[in-house]
């Protein structure tokens, strides 16, 4: 019996296909889902086509689906909730959560990161020129515990910290629709990298800004190449050979600390996700990695 109590997701960004680095995020997410009895979903976090290539989203999810990842419910695609973006940009605007911002990256920079156009308390409306919209952070010495890390404490500064949720371009922002579409989708769990943990307290102001509570977080370490440097496609990481998905996941469960006994290798992709729901130790992840 599913505990509808936990929801979980991965949510990739189709800049190329799936890496390993990727592989162990998704296996952790899954597994952790799967411990608590709960469902994971995959949604396709495809807002900047300028970076995506065409291919990249088909290969993400036959990449999936060879390593035996396979979702709860239909994928979810990014790039067709404009809609719910939109509104939810409305809704911040009205309630004075967000704010029009023409100012430039260099105009900023040359303030110290304050809006020379006073964006803030003006609340500038549209006009002939091009503007952003950001999220209006409030002063916060936040504090939260991650499931994995422990009690954290970061520090937000309003105006100097407002991430932009809808670019000059006319892009929604990662920072606005990871938050919307995981309320929209119940989610409850994130376990994700923690390269993107320096982002928790924002998010969390805009969780509550939409009248939501944010979702339990847990970080993983980051997996690095010999350079010392993430994983990803700027880094060149390679595309993982779907051909050899029993081996990948074996490594990815190695990767976190699981120490999976070496006769698991002739196994298939069932087998050793089951082995690893069996098994799991959330402890055993090595934070010194990350």
């Amino acid at each position: 019996m599913a505990n509808p109590r936990y929801r979980g997701r991965f949510a990739p960004s189709p800049t190329g296909p799936l890496h390993f680095g990727s592989l162990v995020t998704a296996v952790a997410s899954y597994v952790e889902a799967r411990v608590h009895r709960g469902q994971w979903l995959i949604r396709i976090e495809d807002l900047d086509p300028l970076r995506e290539p065409p291919e990249a989203t088909g290969q993400i999810l036959r990449s999936l689906e060879a390593h035996g990842l396979f979702p709860d419910e239909p994928v979810r695609f990014q790039s067709r909730g404009h809609d719910a973006y939109h509104d939810a940009i409305d809704r911040l605007l009205a309630s004075g959560h967000a704010y029009r911002c023409p100012c430039s990256r260099k105009e900023l920079q040359a303030n110290g990161g304050r809006h020379p156009h006073h964006c803030r308390e003006a609340r500038l409306q549209p006009g002939d020129r091009p503007f952003a919209v950001r999220f209006a952070l409030h002063d916060e010495q936040c504090h939260w515990q991650d499931e994995l890390l422990g009690p954290q404490h970061q520090v937000v500064q309003a105006e100097l910290d407002d991430p932009v949720i809808l670019r000059k371009e006319g892009f929604y922002a990662y920072q606005l629709a990871v938050v919307v579409d995981d309320i929209d989708q119940g989610i409850t769990n994130v376990v994700r990298g923690s390269d993107l943990l320096e982002m928790t307290a924002q998010q969390q102001q805009i969780y509550r800004a939409l009248g939501a509570e944010p979702p339990g977080w847990l970080h993983i370490p980051v997996i690095l190449n010999e350079q010392g440097q993430k994983l990803s496609k700027q880094t060149h990481a390679p595309a993982l050979d779907d051909d050899r998905a029993s081996e990948n996941l074996f490594r990815a469960l190695d990767a976190l600390g699981q120490e999976p006994p070496a006769s698991l290798q002739a196994s298939g992709p069932d087998e050793i996700l089951a082995w690893a729901c069996q098994h799991w130790r959330r402890q055993a992840i090595d934070l010194t990695a990350r």
